[in-house]
């Protein structure tokens, strides 16, 4: 897979996750992004030039084309307009990796019952699974700011809910030492996935 192909397949996938946060937002009452414009799939509305090119790119070249990350721009949402104040930023946070489940799973059962594809197109089908899968699970992590913390948080005390916003500062450094150095943690649970949507 060339690193034009990967970059596009992970721009795609990360507008995907962040329209869903905006879309699920707004369905529980909260029309920031769709005030900012964000309720749509065009990239130019979701681009970070660091997080959807520059870090993408860095992760591809620095691991031969082993892993790409990246992410879009957050999409703003203002929780006080849900509907649901206890599990409303849980459903938002949650809508995300939905996201990308619902389109690894569609390329992926598109990949596994159609025979005639050619190799490029299993190629490329299988590294959209592959990607969508990184981004669902990489951002279920309980690592503040995170999607997992954000669904874990009402679940939690309120003393342990303090403790993890305390790390929401540190949160770009955490994220960073994860991919770099805890990527692996997570890759057999990716990997286990991969096979079991796509039958390889």
């Amino acid at each position: 897979m060339s690193m034009i192909f990967a970059l596009i397949i992970i721009l795609f996938s990360a507008i995907i996750h962040e329209y869903m946060h905006g879309w699920t937002a707004d369905y529980l009452g909260d029309p920031t992004a769709r005030d900012a414009g964000r309720l749509t799939l065009n990239p130019l509305a979701h681009i970070d030039i660091w997080g959807s090119i520059l870090m993408p790119a860095l992760i591809f070249i620095g691991t031969g084309g082993g892993l790409i990350f990246g992410y879009a721009k957050p999409v703003p949402f203002n929780p006080y307009n849900f509907k649901d104040q206890k599990y409303g930023v849980a459903k938002v946070a949650l809508a995300g990796p939905l996201a990308n489940l619902v389109t690894a799973l569609f390329f992926g059962l598109f990949l596994r019952f159609v025979p005639t594809l050619n190799i490029v197109m299993v190629s490329f089908l299988a590294a959209i699974v592959q990607i969508n899968l990184v981004l669902m699970i990489f951002n279920l992590l309980p690592i503040p700011p995170l999607d997992g913390s954000k669904v874990l948080l009402p679940f939690l005390p309120y003393d342990w809910q303090i403790s993890l916003l305390k790390f929401e500062q540190f949160g770009f450094t955490l994220v960073l030492l994860f991919v770099f150095f805890g990527f692996s943690i997570i890759m057999p649970i990716i990997n286990f996935l991969f096979k079991l949507i796509v039958g390889i």
